[in-house]
This record gives C-alpha cells, structure tokens and sequence, in this order.
C-alpha cells in the first residue's frame, strides 16, 4: 500500500511540476530534457521491479521494448541535434499520452498488489500493451519526421 501511495504522489507530482512550470512560464532547456529521463527512470524502474516480483516474461519483454525504444529515441534526439533538426523529436502530445498511460499500467499492478485483486492486475497487462503500442508509434514517428529530414 505503501508503494502505491508513494507511487501516486510521484506521479501527481511529475504532473503538477509540468503544469505550473508551463503556467508561470518557468520552463527552461534543462528542464526540459530532465523531466521526461525522470518520468523514464520512474516507469522503468517500476516496471523492472514489477517483472521481478510477479517473475513475469510479459512485462519484462514489454518493459525491454520501451527500454529499447526509449535508447532509439534518445539518439534521434541526438542526431537531430547535431543536425539542427531539434522540431523532428519534439515531444509529441502523444507521448505525454503514452506517459500517463504507463504511470496508470503500473498504479493497476501496484493497486491489485495492494489489495489482493488479480482482475485489476489483468487491467494493468491490458493497459501496458497499450502502452506499448503508443510508444511503438511515438518512436516510429520520430524517426519518420527525423528521415525525412536527412534524406
């Protein structure tokens, strides 16, 4: 139970820390490329933890692909960088979707842990797959905007 509070308010917090910073426009460039490394340490870690505790393939395998993504993407931004093509991996409104659906899978797993009820645990698988599948197209349409560019 512990966790899942913990978990909560880390997640409200993300939430609340980007809203305001964009409200009393107090944004900067830093902020801008720690917040979305925190939100990818936070789900991550969550999901690897999760993997562990329910020893669980489906997870894992999915936790990977993200992972794998997450690396791709982050290259892209590096090229696009180097290449002064920064408006191709701008974050999307879709993967700020993708965030919060990540954040919701892993508050189902810890909220089924919590209270013992394996159908909202199924939930979480159903809302990690789609996950998955947002962040399969977030990185799909980075590098189609990131090609196009270079070609």
């Amino acid at each position: 139970m512990a966790s899942l509070l913990l978990f909560i308010f880390a997640s409200i917090s993300d939430y609340f820390d980007g809203a305001l910073a964009r409200k009393y426009n107090l944004s900067s460039q830093l902020g801008e490329v720690l917040d979305p490394i925190a939100d990818k340490i936070l789900v991550l870690f969550m999901l690897f933890a999760l993997t562990l505790y329910f020893a669980s393939i489906y997870i894992g395998f999915i936790s990977c692909i993200m992972l794998a993504r997450e690396f791709w993407v982050s290259a892209l931004r590096d090229l696009n960088a180097r290449n002064l093509n920064t408006s191709a991996t701008k974050v999307a409104f879709l993967a700020k979707i993708k965030t919060a659906i990540q954040l919701s899978a892993v508050s189902l797993y810890l909220f089924g842990l919590s209270f013992d009820l394996a159908l909202i645990i199924f939930l979480g698988d159903f809302v990690l797959f789609l996950a998955l599948i947002i962040s399969l197209k977030t990185g799909l349409t980075y590098s189609q905007k990131t090609f196009s560019k270079l070609l």
